[in-house]
């Protein structure tokens, strides 16, 4: 089950608490478009980047195995962030669609079901943009699925634990730390609640029994500031820096691993820790791909069913 079912006792559920119920997968079927052939495809949104190399080595290997999975069926690609659209048409003169444009094209084109998904690690910001771009068009189409991010579920109510089967994937890129060595995860941050999430992911690392692995932020909750301080309480001197961001993108490659004084390495070094850089984001971990693929396939599944 990746849905959420309304307890059957609510016998007249108003619109409002349908809405708010509606967790996990979502689905929408227009009754008027019903007379319509079926011409499916599957949308993939991610926020995306700028940095051509390390977006070919995630977000487009995983749209490339997403269609390996549905070789019958038409893939599309579309970015969250407008900004890094802008910059991608400016230095590469391609113009890659926001949501809503590429759900336009795939209307006019004459696709009639249509099934989202995303690229997103947790359900924050951006899930929401693609949520609401869900909302805005299921009327378009004879039928509109949207599945969940990477990160969702935490085994509760008999649903599946995202969360432990992230720290699986995650095991396998992961060096056997020394008892004074550590690696520190660089996640993204997030001011909406799910920031929280990073909390939950350094739990679940820590019930694995997975040794001296750190989780902080760029733009969150905790800090590196809030981890140098555990750092040395557990008698770290050498950190491996990592990303725990789809791409290794900008903050990648000049927030966390720069030369310049401000960055994260410079940072440790300036603490006294020696410090090694990860220059890989999660989309090139094979695990981690085929747990996007999993999930276009949830969407996809509900999009062909009859729910």
């Amino acid at each position: 089950m990746t849905t959420y079912k309304l307890n059957s006792a609510v016998k007249a559920p108003t619109p409002s608490l349908l809405r708010a119920s509606q967790i996990g997968e979502l689905s929408y079927i227009n009754p008027e478009l019903q007379h319509l052939d079926d011409k499916d495809a599957i949308l993939v949104m991610s926020f995306g980047t700028t940095f051509k190399g390390t977006r070919k080595a995630t977000i487009q290997a995983t749209v490339d195995q997403i269609q390996s999975a549905h070789p019958d069926t038409k893939v599309a690609l579309a970015f969250t962030s407008h900004i890094i659209i802008d910059r991608v048409k400016a230095n590469e003169g391609m113009q890659i669609p926001i949501p809503e444009e590429a759900l336009d094209q795939l209307a006019a084109e004459g696709y009639t079901r249509v099934a989202l998904t995303t690229l997103d690690i947790l359900p924050g910001m951006e899930y929401a943009y693609n949520t609401a771009v869900f909302d805005h068009y299921k009327n378009k189409f004879k039928k509109i699925t949207m599945g969940t991010p990477l990160l969702y579920w935490m085994g509760q109510e008999d649903q599946r634990d995202d969360f432990e089967q992230f720290v699986e994937a995650l095991k396998t890129q992961l060096p056997n730390n020394k008892d004074d060595e550590a690696v520190l995860l660089m996640a993204h941050g997030t001011p909406h609640p799910s920031n929280a999430f990073y909390t939950m992911i350094q739990t679940r690392i820590d019930a694995a029994g997975i040794k001296n692995v750190y989780m902080y932020t760029v733009e969150g909750w905790p800090t590196l500031a809030d981890i140098v301080p555990r750092l040395k309480r557990d008698g770290i001197k050498h950190v491996t820096l990592m990303p725990a961001m789809m791409v290794a993108g900008d903050h990648v490659t000049n927030d966390m691993a720069g030369d310049n004084p401000d960055s994260h390495k410079s940072q440790l070094e300036s603490e006294g820790f020696t410090v090694s850089t990860y220059i890989h984001g999660l989309g090139e971990n094979s695990a981690i791909r085929q747990i996007f693929v999993d999930r276009a396939d949830e969407a996809y599944n509900l999009l062909t069913s009859n729910e």
